[in-house]
């Protein structure tokens, strides 16, 4: 999987960029990430890890924190 990052203005309409992106031949998904307020992506990830327990999804979660764990390992 490759990664597009997009650096935006201050004013910059993110929902209307979002769709636009999705609407893109080969684009899977869109995810907003907010690089000053880190706080927010970790409830998103602790919400996201909520709900694959509570849907009973453990592959995708262990993916997930084994993910996270080789990218952590990679940039050190």
């Amino acid at each position: 999987m490759k990664y597009l990052k997009i650096n935006t203005e201050q004013n910059a309409d993110l929902e209307a960029l979002q769709n636009a992106v999705l609407q893109l031949k080969g684009v899977a998904s869109v995810e907003i990430v907010d690089d000053e307020n880190p706080e927010s992506e970790l409830k998103k990830a602790f919400a996201k890890t909520k709900e694959q327990l509570k849907k009973g999804d453990y592959e995708t979660l262990v993916n997930d924190i084994f993910d996270i764990i080789t990218k952590n390992n990679s940039k050190k």
